[in-house]
């Protein structure tokens, strides 16, 4: 076989592997449109679940199909997975490019903010719709709305924080109360052991001046009476000795 026609076996080959490689291209796409459609009839009935399971299994043969993953993320929507359901809106507005899809993806994501009353990320969100397509009448009305119900929430978080600071004043003060009473009853515990104590040391001061043998008055009326008897029996005496004695004669 000349050079020739071998390169040619050659070319056929490549042919042969790029129309295969065609063929099952067109094969994995048409099973993942078949499983985007399927997953979207599921969706207009309200199996939600279903539904995600068919658009996970399009987006393991087509990770990029945007259609799967956008239609993906309103099943997560729906069934109130609002964080999962933004990550795959995250990956939907990477693989877009035209604005208006992008504006699409924006709304999307202010609403999950709206359904988790995170109403500060909502605006945000509802603003970029409006970079991407100032037309969208819906996203203008949410806007609005979310712009309200962040001005009530933060009104709502100031009253809050305010009664917060007022019942952390009470408890403060109803402390120092406490505490001064604590501090009151020590002081007059104090007090009165000050004075328990001042009366003991008078009492001690009392028993001090009382000298020791100083004689109570039942004991001086006693040595009273025995000093009068002892005098009497001593006049007695004398009375009785002056009787007896020598009798003086008369001075006639």
């Amino acid at each position: 076989m000349s050079h020739l026609s071998l390169a040619i076996a050659a070319r056929k080959r490549q042919l042969l592997c790029l129309a295969a490689w065609v063929c099952m291209f067109q094969t994995a796409t048409a099973q993942t449109n078949r499983l985007i459609q399927e997953g979207n009839q599921l969706y207009q009935q309200q199996h939600y679940k279903e539904a995600a399971a068919d658009y996970q299994k399009a987006l393991a043969k087509d990770p990029s199909n945007t259609s799967g993953l956008f239609n993906l993320s309103n099943s997560l929507y729906q069934q109130k997975q609002y964080d999962s359901s933004r990550k795959m809106l995250s990956a939907t507005e990477k693989a877009i490019k035209d604005k208006n899809g992008k504006s699409a993806v924006d709304y999307n994501i202010g609403n999950s903010y709206m359904a988790q009353q995170k109403y500060e990320d909502a605006v945000k969100a509802y603003k970029q719709t409006l970079r991407n397509n100032p037309n969208d009448m819906d996203a203008k009305y949410n806007l609005s709305y979310a712009e309200q119900m962040l001005k009530k929430q933060q009104q709502q978080q100031q009253q809050q924080q305010k009664q917060q600071q007022k019942q952390q004043k009470q408890d403060k003060d109803q402390k120092n109360n406490k505490d001064q009473n604590k501090q009151d009853k020590k002081d007059g515990n104090d007090k009165n052991d000050q004075t328990q104590q001042d009366k003991d040391q008078q009492k001690q001061g009392d028993n001090k001046q009382q000298q020791p043998g100083s004689l109570s008055k039942e004991e001086a009326d006693r040595m009273l009476n025995a000093l009068q008897q002892q005098e009497k029996k001593l006049q007695d005496k004398l009375k009785k000795e002056k009787g007896t004695g020598a009798k003086q004669e008369k001075d006639w």
